[in-house]
């Protein structure tokens, strides 16, 4: 084995586990003790659900029944985005990872959200695989691309998920050539047409006057390429505005502003009105996982909750004109007007409703439009 990386087949036969889930295996099986058990996926925050496609591929032949929120749903504090129905001990030694698969993805799609609830109008794409393990790349983008981002940039995305991916291009190309302008006319007569023509311009002066070297020197610009770390910004808006000046008194009002290279949050908001995109990279990628617990709600049909966590097998109702969530006992007659939120999605081990990565896009900027809508979004950001 030359790269350490967890076979499909060791994932599935659940020696991906913590070991003390060995261990009450083993004292379970000795006793002969193995209830019928509800347990629910919660967290304390918000945030939006992602990695649900991984999550019930590892779920899928075990004799379980399992319930789960819409890829691609918003969720509240203390409300089940996953419920899990079944023996206790045909699903056990899953629970490391399951909750791997739903933290890591589910924090990537609410940082991709977050950021592009901040960017309004603007584009923002995800440049962050590089900071993370190559192996997981495909499933940063797929997160990335369901919580909101335009684009992205790692071209396995291509093969694993069909997402056309994107780019610009990188100092290394201009240290290449040893000039800027060489390199720049050199992209654009080789990269396919269809190819923004965006030129990096801050590799060896300053970025105003790398701007102006490539409109005037450059056929094709349709965008430069701010890439200054945080080390080198200065007052970062200023220099944008250097830019943006004098980009439009050469009559380049259609070249478009393009800046990455370690942005914050607060980075995308201090610049929406004058950035036309932002490539985001480790504050999407490297995002702090999302503190899913898996905690057992009911035995045999008892109420069973541990401290701190509400007892019995719970539905969600969502209110979407107010954007709000009800939470009550599944089994309760409900009559209200919210929508159920909780779907069957593996009956008996069979998965009856796959999630789909486009409709789960789909359904996190309808939510994102829902917030805009009700003047919310300080609350997400």
């Amino acid at each position: 084995m030359r790269f350490r990386i967890v076979s499909e087949e060791d994932l599935k036969n659940g020696l991906v586990t913590d070991k003390y889930f060995i261990w009450t295996e083993k004292v379970l099986k000795a006793k002969n003790v193995n209830p019928t058990v509800v347990a629910e996926v919660t967290t304390s925050g918000w945030g939006v659900l992602a990695g649900l496609d991984d999550a019930l591929n590892l779920l899928e032949g075990l004799p379980v029944d399992v319930y789960a929120m819409p890829e691609g749903s918003i969720f509240f504090p203390h409300e089940p985005v996953v419920t899990i129905v079944g023996k206790y001990l045909d699903f056990a030694r899953y629970e490391t990872s399951l909750l791997g698969f739903l933290c890591h993805a589910s924090a990537v799609a609410t940082q991709a959200f977050r950021f592009k609830l901040a960017a309004g109008d603007n584009k923002v794409y995800s440049f962050g695989t590089r900071r993370m393990h190559p192996a997981l790349a495909p499933y940063i983008e797929r997160a990335a691309y369901i919580g909101g981002v335009d684009g992205v940039s790692n071209f396995s995305a291509e093969k694993y998920l069909g997402l056309k991916s994107m780019g610009t291009m990188p100092h290394a190309l201009i240290i290449c050539f040893g000039d800027q302008v060489k390199a720049w006319k050199s992209f654009d007569e080789v990269v396919d047409k269809d190819v923004p023509r965006t030129m990096l311009v801050d590799t060896y002066y300053d970025e105003k006057t790398e701007a102006v070297m490539a409109v005037e020197n450059v056929e094709n610009v349709s965008g430069v390429r701010l890439d200054t770390p945080s080390s080198r910004r200065g007052k970062f808006r200023k220099i944008v505005e250097e830019v943006r000046w004098e980009l439009d008194i050469r009559g380049k009002q259609n070249v478009r502003i393009f800046v990455s290279g370690g942005l914050s949050l607060k980075d995308v908001l201090e610049l929406r009105d004058i950035v036309d995109a932002f490539g985001v990279g480790t504050a999407i990628s490297g995002a702090s996982p999302i503190d899913f617990a898996l905690d057992i709600v009911e035995r045999e049909g008892r109420f069973a909750a541990k401290r701190g966590k509400r007892g019995g097998m719970k539905q969600v109702y969502r209110h979407w004109d107010e954007f709000r969530d009800e939470v009550k006992l599944f089994r309760e007659e409900y009559s209200g007007n919210g929508e159920a939120m909780l779907r069957k999605v593996i009956d008996g081990g069979k998965i009856v409703e796959r999630p789909d990565m486009e409709k789960a896009r789909e359904l996190v900027l309808r939510q994102m439009e829902i917030i805009r809508k009700l003047g919310r979004e300080e609350e997400f950001l």
